[in-house]
């Protein structure tokens, strides 16, 4: 996972108290109902990119940018963020099956795995086309690393 340009919606949230459930499906819902995907100016693919960034010392607080990777920064409609994201050395992992379910998995493993020496940069996952079939979905995330 390279560095790359983001234009999408936000929400800063925290894992204290099972908040960032309510806050990432919220966030998750304004994506579908406001249509986010025809909003986002100078799209590079039709990939949805949702990037966790500005951790507070671990996964506890952070904020979650759902969006487009775009060419450009310079025409950002209100109520949107734009931001570019560093996310250095990365690790791959891949949910498979029936989404959210498989994503919620795979983040599960992410946060109980003692070996992976995470960087809190920017996590990544990429919901392109084979996110959208059904029971054999797919989902690539990306964990930045040390």
């Amino acid at each position: 996972m390279n560095n790359f340009k983001i234009i999408g919606i936000s929400t800063q949230t925290t894992n204290e108290n099972g908040q960032s459930i309510q806050d990432v499906e919220a966030l998750w819902n304004r994506f579908w109902n406001e249509n986010i995907v025809a909003q986002v100016p100078n799209k590079v693919n039709e990939d949805i990119y949702a990037v966790y960034t500005d951790y507070e010392s671990d996964y506890m607080r952070y904020t979650l940018i759902i969006g487009f990777p775009v060419s450009s920064l310079d025409d950002i409609p209100n109520d949107f963020v734009g931001r570019e994201i560093l996310v250095g050395n990365s690790e791959k992992f891949t949910s498979k099956g029936k989404m959210p379910e498989a994503i919620l998995k795979t983040w599960s493993e992410i946060w109980t795995n003692k070996k992976l020496k995470r960087a809190y940069r920017a996590d990544v996952t990429v919901h392109g086309k084979k996110y959208f079939d059904g029971k054999n979905a797919e989902v690539e995330t990306f964990i930045s690393i040390a």
